[in-house]
């Protein structure tokens, strides 16, 4: 038996109910979830508060956990490190990597969350990216959630990864984005994806901006003003 809990952070994705009900069937164990907070932090560090151990599996909403996945296996975090992510495959384009993946984090480390655009960079503690992949991150769960996949990505990709990445990785991944993909609303998360990129530029010369990315209202309503009759008309 783990001595890992585990917990899933939704806000609105569509399938997030089947998805939690997958994660505890694979995982093997009561999975807590919290559903609808408003603000990526605030909803970080109260998953904090909700589990029962220092160290705890996280998954996101659009998570789809592989049945392969072993959480027998999973061995704890060691000194210094903050967050292990798992890489996460993306359905619409292709790319493996850390994006949406599942996460070993720890509570304390969360409890003294810092300030950053991706929120998790602001972790006290080193990150440590794995090279096994968990699963998929099911992005494409309408029109919006594909948009908002790319748009927030590719903006911070294109502002500096807050994770170290180098510029010429950033920029590999980001053209993966933007030069199209297959799949359901693939068109809409490359439109969100160039859209980002072109965001990120002009956010570059007023940097407060870049908070947007965490506003849900304000992410809605960028893309109901470009895309919405598209989404109804399908």
């Amino acid at each position: 038996m783990s001595d890992f809990d585990a917990v899933m952070l939704s806000y609105d994705e569509p399938i997030a109910d089947r998805l939690h009900a997958r994660l505890q069937r694979v995982l093997g164990t009561r999975v807590k979830r919290l559903h609808g907070v408003l603000g990526m932090r605030r909803a970080y560090r109260l998953a904090a508060e909700v589990t029962d151990n220092e160290q705890f599996l996280l998954a996101d909403g659009d998570f789809v956990i592989a049945t392969e996945f072993d959480l027998g296996s999973v061995a704890p975090l060691a000194e210094g490190v903050a967050m292990r992510v798992w890489r996460a495959r993306n359905p619409l384009n292709g790319l493996v990597y850390g994006y949406g993946g599942l996460k070993l984090i720890r509570r304390s480390a969360l409890r003294q969350l810092g300030d950053a655009v991706d929120v998790l960079a602001a972790l006290p503690g080193r990150a440590e990216f794995v090279a096994d992949v968990a699963g998929t991150t099911r992005i494409n769960q309408s029109p919006y959630h594909a948009w908002k996949a790319g748009f927030r990505e590719c903006a911070m990709l294109a502002r500096g990864s807050e994770y170290g990445m180098d510029d010429g990785e950033a920029t590999d991944r980001i053209k993966a984005w933007t030069d199209g993909a297959e799949g359901e609303y693939a068109d809409f998360a490359t439109a969100g994806a160039s859209e980002g990129v072109a965001f990120a530029t002009e956010a570059a010369h007023f940097p407060h901006l870049f908070d947007k990315l965490n506003d849900p209202a304000w992410l809605f309503s960028r893309f109901t003003a470009g895309h919405a009759e598209q989404a109804v008309a399908g």
